[in-house]
């Protein structure tokens, strides 16, 4: 028995130790997970998982509401314009991508980016880390189909919120109130909610 555990042993170091990323991988997360978030391993999970079935690694990192075929693109940008504000967000751009009027049914045929940002929790935030910068200022994408279908996206903050070390209290507040604007603008513009 010793030698079997001594086998398996050894056969996971040298796995660990000669690149087997998957595994290696495993062990960083088994013997560091103690300084992490307690919501990082299922964040991560959710997005290996989301990789694996889909393939698509854009998607895995992404929130997406449904456009009623009642709102427009306009309507929507409206929408957004009003929301951002009852948020305490501030609209810091906005871009017609552009618009292809003989988009064939599953082609894209318009699409806009809205950035919004709340201005005094980015300079806590870059002061803890420029690289939560990255991040900013925060995007939703309008995308409409030529067969008329339309949808927002925006990014899950979920990995920025809980990927690593605890953030402290005020910031976990501060970055959960931007992870609830930019989930519940986009959801309330898909309906054309002001």
């Amino acid at each position: 028995m010793k030698k079997i555990i001594l086998g398996i042993t050894t056969l996971l170091a040298m796995m660990t130790f000669s690149g087997c990323a998957t595994t290696h991988m495993g062990w960083t997360a088994v013997t560091q997970q103690h300084k992490l978030d307690d919501g990082a391993m299922e964040a991560y999970d959710k997005l290996f998982s989301n990789v694996a079935e889909y393939g698509d690694p854009a998607k895995a990192m992404m929130k997406e509401f449904k456009v009623s075929e009642d709102v427009s693109g306009d309507d929507v940008k409206e929408s957004i314009t009003a929301l951002t504000e009852e948020y305490n967000m501030r609209l810091t751009g906005y871009v017609k991508m552009f618009t292809k009027e003989d988009a064939k049914p599953d082609e894209v045929k318009e699409a806009r980016i809205y950035s919004l940002c709340s201005l005094p929790i980015a300079h806590v935030f870059l002061n803890h880390s420029r690289y939560f910068g990255g991040f900013m200022p925060c995007r939703i994408m309008y995308v409409q189909y030529g067969n008329g279908d339309a949808y927002l996206i925006t990014m899950d903050l979920t990995l920025a919120i809980h990927g690593g070390f605890p953030l402290d209290g005020e910031m976990l507040k501060l970055a959960n109130k931007v992870d609830t604007a930019m989930t519940e603008i986009p959801a309330r513009a898909a309906e054309g909610d002001f």
